[in-house]
């Protein structure tokens, strides 16, 4: 049976901060029963990252909403205070909203990205200065000839094009400008987890961090090329092993390579798949051993039949790599078997096909090649696998 999202965040090991407050007025025996449940959540609440796949739609970033407000309810405090008693630091979608286009209307000139600013954008940009690692970040991640440039006061950014005449107006892409936004969270987390490793609180040069308990990344970017992608992954899992131990993660993503990635790079032991069922609630399920490692043969599988269709050279052996690559991808999404991810209407009749055409066993089978349909399938089944269910990559 299914549970909202709140109870998920329970599952995650993390405290209602409400209950803990009013933990007093429970009786001796509803006291017992609340010890009794974090002896239970202890072995989750213990572990420093817990990786979560989900497909767009499930309600991960509710799922990081609610985690907020779950450990770090709103009260009615200044905001010197609320500075002082920071437990959770998340990033979602709407860390987005933290930036908007000032387009220039006129002549459609001086665009320019604008920041809300808020003492955590002033912190990273004007007290630690970290306006180009920012910078320098954003191009290994996307272009060198792309240069952002910040005004002196770091409340707007303005791009431009090495070589082109209206260099400093142009508006960059909305992959680009994700990019952009997440660089400047990166180097927030990297400072964050720098000045958490200073062991003395009065040598840091900033202690709102000092009851800092969680970080939750919800869907980093996943518009960039695997390369980059994977380079992010690996600079997320670095900057994860550097940080102090009593500094928890939790990491939400749709894209398997970024989860593949993180989950060999952390070492980890289990991963969860969150699941949302017909009814509204929501399941989570651990996903333990290899099949956390498998999509990296997977885009492997892919890629080799993406270019044998690009090529129009479409084998019988290619019948076999699509069935790997269903039966992998469906290990990796916990399905029982990989006829689950064929098209539902004609699945009996595209299962026969790849079954009889990757196990021939007749001389004349194992030599011929594929017909002109049998070709359109091996492409309509890939793209169905990539497009439709499985595989792409689409904005929140």
């Amino acid at each position: 049976m299914g549970k909202p999202l709140k109870k998920i965040v329970e599952e995650l090991g993390v405290k209602d901060e409400k209950s803990e407050c009013n933990k007093d007025k429970y009786n001796k025996n509803k006291r017992k029963k609340v010890k009794d449940n974090k002896v239970k959540n202890n072995k989750v609440q213990d572990k420093k990252v817990q990786l979560i796949y989900a497909f767009n739609g499930m309600g991960k970033t509710r799922l990081s909403r609610i985690f907020k407000k779950t450990i770090a309810p709103k009260r009615e405090v200044n905001e010197e205070q609320e500075e002082a008693v920071v437990k959770v630091i998340y990033y979602n979608a709407f860390t987005e909203d933290l930036f908007y286009w000032d387009n220039g209307l006129d002549a459609d000139e001086n665009r320019k990205l604008m920041i809300r600013s808020n003492s955590f954008t002033r912190w990273i940009l004007e007290y630690e200065g970290q306006g180009n690692n920012i910078i320098t970040l954003f191009q290994r991640y996307t272009s060198e000839k792309i240069t952002p440039r910040f005004n002196e006061t770091y409340s707007e950014i303005t791009f431009s094009i090495d070589g082109e005449d209206n260099a400093n107006k142009i508006k960059i892409s909305k992959g680009e400008e994700s990019c952009f936004i997440w660089c400047v969270f990166y180097s927030f987390l990297k400072e964050i987890v720098e000045v958490l490793s200073i062991p003395e609180p009065e040598d840091r040069s900033s202690n709102q961090f000092d009851r800092l308990e969680y970080i939750f990344i919800d869907d980093p970017v996943s518009s960039l090329d695997e390369n980059h992608l994977i380079e992010l992954a690996v600079n997320v899992a670095d900057l994860i092993k550097s940080s102090p131990k009593e500094l928890k993660f939790i990491i939400t993503t749709h894209n398997a390579l970024f989860y593949n990635v993180l989950y060999n790079e952390l070492n980890s032991k289990v991963g969860y798949m969150l699941y949302k069922n017909e009814d509204g609630t929501f399941d989570l399920k651990e996903k333990k051993g290899d099949s956390n490692r498998s999509f990296s043969y997977h885009l492997f599988l892919k890629q080799t039949i993406e270019k044998a269709i690009e090529e129009g050279n479409i084998q019988k052996y290619h019948f076999t790599l699509l069935r790997n690559l269903y039966e992998k991808t469906a290990n990796f999404l916990g399905f029982p078997r990989w006829l689950d991810l064929l098209p539902d209407d004609k699945q009996a009749y595209y299962n026969r096909i790849i079954q009889f055409t990757s196990h021939s066993t007749l001389s004349n089978e194992a030599v011929a090649e594929p017909t002109t349909a049998e070709k359109q399938i091996v492409k309509f089944l890939l793209n169905h696998l990539v497009k439709n269910r499985y595989w792409e990559e689409k904005q929140q």
